[in-house]
């Protein structure tokens, strides 16, 4: 395992790489060096072997030295994996420590990462004394340069010209941006439709989107009776709720994002809930009632959408945000406005999603819900069970 640089893999990814080799065999040769070690293949080698075979394409490479060896082995591991960002910091600290004097570009484009992501790594590790600092470093060409250029004077277009240059640019940013949202997004897909469904029982890391409005119990909101408001579900305590999506249980993919309904009171329970289910909180939505309601300190008239993800969710492009509040007067007892299930579908119409506590019978026929791409489980979907 001398030169296995990379962090394992996951579960996911180490079930798709199984399923191929069963299917089609090893198709990318293993690559050794001239000694027999691994520089490349070290999970296709363990699979064969787990299957009980003996025999795969083989590829070796002689006269590397030792340092080109680790730069080959993560240069040909690091454009099939799915890294996270501290993942990408690690392998790039790795890489300046083999190589110092290597430009960051060059780097940069070994790694398949940003030039300016490994500069900052590079300042990094110069500052902490683990690296020396170079005034001149090596390009992937061989070609030595000045660590630092010189910064050339461009000419300013006509101020005719100036506004079509700037819509231009924008032009060619955005569409940068959504060609990268739409590759994490079938990445996600792929990762989903791999997950397990099955009627009665809750999904396992099949969905990128969860939408979820817990059966919370309620504080009672008169000292003098006690009441509870009458709730017409049964309830559930914080930890049964926290409970009913962490871990391996979890019906959300690897990288997914989370819509939380929680009333003002239970905001640090909602956020404590994302972070069990494994999402980390980063933002909100209100809905405003209009009509103001009961209360202890104050009487409420709003409900907060905890947004949690986690991994490399993509964000909603930008101009298509929805606005933060929502004014809407309330409806049947519990039931949440449309309004924020269609932002959902509208900002993600090619991904599947499930609503929790939810059953597909109670909505409305023309319920952008019943479209196909959503899924539902809780009590009322029947015995703890699912729709859809």
């Amino acid at each position: 395992m001398k030169y296995q640089l990379l962090p394992p893999l996951s579960d996911d990814d180490r079930a798709a790489l199984k399923a191929s080799i069963v299917a089609h065999g090893v198709l990318v040769p293993v690559e050794y060096d001239e000694d027999g070690n691994i520089l490349d293949g070290h999970n296709r080698v363990a699979i064969c072997e787990s299957l009980g075979l003996v025999d795969w394409p083989r590829f070796v490479r002689k006269g590397l030295a030792e340092e080109e060896k680790r730069t080959l082995a993560r240069e040909l591991n690091v454009s099939r994996r799915h890294l996270t960002a501290a993942q990408k910091r690690d392998l790039i600290a790795d890489q300046l420590r083999d190589t110092p004097s290597i430009s960051s570009r060059a780097i940069a484009q070994m790694l398949a990462v940003d030039h300016k992501t490994v500069a900052k790594v590079r300042k990094s590790l110069v500052a902490g004394g683990e690296i020396p600092h170079h005034e001149e470093v090596e390009g992937r060409d061989g070609v030595v340069q000045p660590a630092r250029k010189p910064i050339r004077t461009a000419f300013l277009p006509e101020p005719d010209n100036a506004r079509e240059l700037m819509a231009t640019a924008k032009s060619i940013r955005d569409r940068q941006r959504e060609h990268g949202r739409r590759v994490r997004t079938d990445l996600i897909n792929e990762i989903a439709a791999r997950g397990t469904v099955q009627a009665g029982t809750m999904p396992v890391a099949a969905y990128p989107i969860l939408y979820a409005d817990p059966a919370w119990e309620q504080e009672a909101w008169s000292d003098e009776t006690g009441q509870d408001r009458g709730l017409m579900y049964p309830a559930m305590d914080l930890d049964a709720i926290k409970e009913l999506c962490v871990g391996k249980t979890s019906p959300a993919t690897r990288d997914a994002v989370c819509f939380l309904w929680v009333t003002a009171n239970r905001t640090d329970d909602g956020v404590d809930v994302l972070r069990a289910w494994g999402f980390d909180f980063v933002t909100c939505m209100i809905w405003d009632k209009i009509d103001i309601g009961m209360g202890r300190w104050v009487r409420d008239r709003h409900e907060l959408l905890l947004i949690g993800k986690r991994g490399d969710f993509p964000a909603p492009l930008p101009g298509t945000q929805a606005a933060s509040v929502h004014a809407e007067k309330t409806g049947r007892h519990s039931a949440k406005p449309r309004f924020f299930a269609e932002m959902i579908e509208r900002l993600y119409p090619d991904m599947r999603k499930l609503e929790l506590f939810q059953r597909e019978a109670s909505l409305a026929p023309d319920d952008v819900r019943r479209n196909g791409s959503w899924s539902f489980w809780g009590f009322e979907a029947g015995e703890g069970g699912s729709d859809g």
